[in-house]
């Protein structure tokens, strides 16, 4: 048989004092000294109703019998053993609950995360300190030094590791070039005037075969734009001139011409200098000629450029230096005045345009490309690259596929291009030529370009000889600048 329990039922009414008192001297009478051991408020009510509706009787009579009420009941008859249950018990017991739900992480990971999250914000206040002292670190303008400045740079602290591995260098020696060396160069150019001199100096260490190239300062610029500061920088170009070539190949006038084409050996640039029409740049550079003799074929071209962030630098003057004519085995320092930049023929192209006016289209076959090379790598290869403006409207630009490169490489593609509309009063093809190693990661550099016009008021031969012959393919070969 299992144990009995026994069961007394006593009426309470929560709300009532007297009910309350009632009920406590009946469960002492009941228990005597045994006492209560557990208690279980449950009576509660829910008060009907939003923030609108809602009234302070009905607030009052909630918090009377939700509240007050156990209180009343327990206080009579508490014990220090006594386990007390009520219905606020079970709902703090859920809410506990559902925040041990939320967060189901022990100490250490919290603190973890704590300590995740301060570093990252460290390391986020570290970046913007950073920052803010590299803001205030930006060089101020570089104002001009004087002319002994520059006569002594070369023997400073600050020219760089390949310079200092020239020992026992003689005394600097200064020359004009423009009125000796360069005389001929200026009477090739236009008759536009440009202010300013550039200083550099050229040393060739026959020991250790290097050609050492510095560029010193700028000075004399005359700054035409006054909104916008300049922000200048020298493109210093190493061309090496090949041997003159014979072959049936035509010019632009229709007459056969021998060759004399040039290539980029080196392609530099100095650092920018902001805020002066008098930079000072002391850039130093150097490349590798086994043979002395290799001077005799190479000149010395050096732009002046005002930087833009679209890479439509404004030219503003050039010098050019035929190292032949010059006797670097010790330090050189020149200086040359600013004349108008002028191109260099660096090969031929061999173009075939046609133009078919019903279907609104224009083909550009790429035949043939003549160029030459100082020394030619096997991973060398060509591409070329064709951008068509018509009409003030620019279409999508195409290109070839890669050939190997030779003194002729042959393509003998074809690329269409779909016109906008019609008549066609303005066209412009612009041809670029680039070469690329399989070897390099950034192997792409451009040969050349040209560009074949047509506007309202001329046209060059090509153009005026497919207009006349419409539907017909027009070859000819077209010059490659650079």
């Amino acid at each position: 048989m299992g144990e009995k329990y026994h069961i007394y039922v006593a009426s309470l009414d929560v709300e009532s004092h007297e009910s309350i008192q009632k009920c406590v001297e009946e469960v002492q009478e009941l228990l005597q000294k045994e006492g209560l051991n557990c208690l279980i408020n449950n009576a509660a009510i829910n008060v009907e109703g939003d923030f609108h509706t809602v009234s302070a009787e009905k607030m009052i009579k909630n918090f009377h019998t939700n509240a007050v009420a156990p209180l009343m009941i327990t206080k009579p008859i508490w014990r220090q053993k006594m386990m007390l249950l009520s219905s606020s018990y079970f709902s703090g017991r859920l809410l506990s609950s559902a925040g041990v739900l939320r967060f189901p992480f022990s100490a250490a990971v919290k603190y973890s995360i704590l300590s995740l999250s301060v570093a990252l914000l460290l390391i986020a206040l570290g970046i913007l300190a950073w920052q803010a002292f590299r803001c205030f670190r930006r060089p101020a303008p570089i104002h001009p030094l004087p002319e002994a400045v520059n006569r002594d740079l070369l023997h400073t602290d600050d020219v760089s590791e390949i310079t200092r591995q020239y020992k026992g260098m003689p005394t600097i020696k200064v020359e004009d070039v423009d009125t000796d060396i360069l005389k001929s160069t200026e009477q090739r150019g236009e008759d536009k005037k440009f202010d300013g001199w550039l200083h550099y100096s050229l040393y060739y260490d026959d020991q250790q075969h290097h050609l050492v190239v510095t560029v010193l300062e700028v000075e004399g610029l005359h700054q035409e734009r006054q909104t916008c500061s300049l922000q200048l920088f020298v493109q210093v170009k190493l061309l090496w001139t090949g041997p003159e070539m014979e072959g049936p190949y035509i010019d632009e006038g229709g007459k056969g011409k021998p060759l004399t084409l040039c290539t980029v050996l080196q392609d530099w640039r100095t650092r920018i200098v902001k805020g002066t029409c008098n930079p000072l740049f002391g850039d130093q550079f150097s490349c590798i000629l086994h043979n002395e003799k290799e001077l005799e074929h190479i000149d010395l071209r050096m732009e002046v450029r005002d930087f833009d962030k679209f890479s439509r630098h404004t030219a503003l003057g050039e010098v050019r230096t035929p190292l032949r004519r010059l006797n670097i085995s010790y330090p050189l320092e020149l200086k040359g005045k600013l004349n108008t930049p002028r191109k260099d023929l660096v090969g031929e192209v061999l173009l075939s345009l046609k133009f078919l006016p019903t279907s609104q289209r224009i083909e550009v076959g790429v035949l043939k490309v003549r160029t030459v090379h100082k020394e030619l790598h096997l991973d060398a290869a060509l591409y070329v690259r064709i951008s068509v403006q018509c009409n003030q409207c620019k279409l999508k630009y195409q290109k070839t596929s890669a050939v190997l490169r030779g003194t002729m490489t042959v393509f003998n593609e074809v690329l269409v291009f779909s016109l906008p509309e019609l008549p066609l009063q303005e066209c412009k093809i612009l041809v670029n030529v680039f070469e690329t190693h399989s070897s390099r990661k950034s192997s792409k550099n451009l040969i050349g370009q040209l560009t074949v016009n047509k506007d309202k008021n001329s046209e060059n031969e090509h153009w005026a000889l497919i207009l006349r012959s419409i539907r017909q393919p027009i070859a000819r070969w077209h010059s490659l600048l650079i």
